[in-house]
């Protein structure tokens, strides 16, 4: 299983920031290449199914997750139900106190990370309907690394949703892949 773990501070409280996370329709408004989320069923909490629209190059995908478990306010737990072997999380994680360089008007903060599990070489080609001439392998070798560049995008963009303001948001990215 391949990880990618993309992580920052944010300030705010966790309560604000899980309920926030908790809104996977709202992610298409962050990411490049996410183009739309719908529920397809739940309230957002164990069960919830979505799609996810994809779109990339040529291609386009639509990838159908579930919400596994939640542990308000500090983590939900998804996972990936067709084509490829992908699950994730967000965790939120308050801290005691501000860190000493918190924004003078910070009343709280909290570690908040996106850790993304994926097979590769579980992931099923036909559903790309891939142009002629163009082999899957080429597609996963320039596709995994836009997944790190998404993951760091999305957490910037909501960060400023989150907090109220722009700022220079330090992103931590840890990857253990062949690929990335």
């Amino acid at each position: 299983m391949d990880t990618i773990v993309v992580s920052t501070v944010v300030y705010a409280d966790a309560e604000t920031v899980y309920e926030f996370l908790l809104d996977f329709p709202g992610y298409a408004d962050y990411s490049k290449y996410l183009t739309a989320v719908s529920r397809r069923k739940g309230d957002g909490g164990v069960g919830t199914a979505y799609a996810l629209r994809f779109a990339w190059w040529k291609l386009s995908y639509t990838a159908h997750s579930e919400v596994v478990a939640v542990d308000p306010p500090t983590e939900i737990n998804w996972r990936v139900t067709k084509d490829i072997d992908a699950s994730g999380a967000w965790r939120v994680e308050p801290h005691d106190s501000l860190p000493a360089d918190a924004p003078d008007d910070a009343t709280a903060a909290c570690d908040v990370s996106l850790e993304i599990n994926f097979d590769p070489d579980s992931a099923d080609a036909g559903v790309l309907n891939l142009p002629a001439l163009v082999s899957f392998g080429w597609v996963l070798e320039k596709a995994i690394p836009l997944i790190r560049n998404e993951a760091e995008r999305v957490i910037q963009r909501a960060v400023v949703d989150l907090e109220g303001r722009k700022r220079e948001v330090d992103v931590s990215i840890r990857t253990d892949s062949a690929y990335l």
